[in-house]
């Protein structure tokens, strides 16, 4: 997988500090600027409070007024860092926000009231936030990462298409939202051999589409 450099992520929000309290969406064309379609897809769908670090992310560690403390690190696999005066640190599955409360809480020792921002620099974990799911009946099931303008037709062709045993007007895509999961009817048959595409919707990141077979 792609590097993904994230020069301005300083100035464009996802530089928090311990106090952070902004949930506002994260904005995929000030976070890449370059363009990298798997890391804006996985990111839209998150505020910068939601977005959980984990392993192979790096991040840039800066402490106010204390240069020789700022550092760049990557996650290890056991999701943790290791940084100057205080050792390791357990980021991983916590957001940046509270990352930086973690270490300043460790500072406190060392540092009359420690200021701490943790910028993500590298956007390694988050493949997975990025796929799209087909299971069920056809003819191979998939997880892919997500394009931009993906529909349900281009998943389910390039999955081969409903197997025999299909009941293609009985699918459905389930699609997380928040802490509720929403699920769409699709009437696939209708798409592939009637071209009716009202239900051909576009794919987000992390949907899954599940044909399922006939009852007989």
């Amino acid at each position: 997988m792609r590097e993904v450099s994230v020069p301005v992520l300083v100035i464009c929000g996802l530089m928090l500090t311990a106090c952070a309290s902004n949930t506002t969406k994260v904005k995929p064309d000030k976070i890449v600027p370059d363009g990298n379609e798997e890391a804006i897809a996985a990111l839209k769908t998150f505020t910068v409070n939601e977005y959980k670090i984990g392993a192979d992310d790096v991040l840039q560690i800066n402490v106010w007024r204390n240069p020789e403390l700022t550092t760049t690190v990557p996650v290890r696999p056991d999701g943790k860092i290791s940084l100057p005066l205080v050792g390791d640190v357990v980021v991983g599955g916590l957001s940046p926000a509270d990352v930086a409360r973690n270490i300043e809480n460790k500072l406190k020792i060392f540092i009359r009231t420690p200021q701490v921002s943790v910028i993500l620099t590298q956007l390694n974990s988050h493949q997975y936030l990025s796929r799209v799911r087909v299971t069920g009946a056809v003819g191979r099931p998939l997880s892919v990462p997500y394009r931009q303008g993906m529909t349900v037709l281009d998943i389910v062709l390039e999955a081969g298409g409903p197997n025999d045993f299909a009941s293609p007007n009985r699918t459905k895509l389930y699609r997380k939202a928040g802490e509720k999961t929403e699920v769409i009817r699709i009437n696939l048959e209708d798409i592939l051999t009637k071209g009716r595409l009202k239900t051909n919707v576009s794919l987000q990141p992390g949907d899954v589409l599940i044909v399922p077979e006939r009852i007989f």
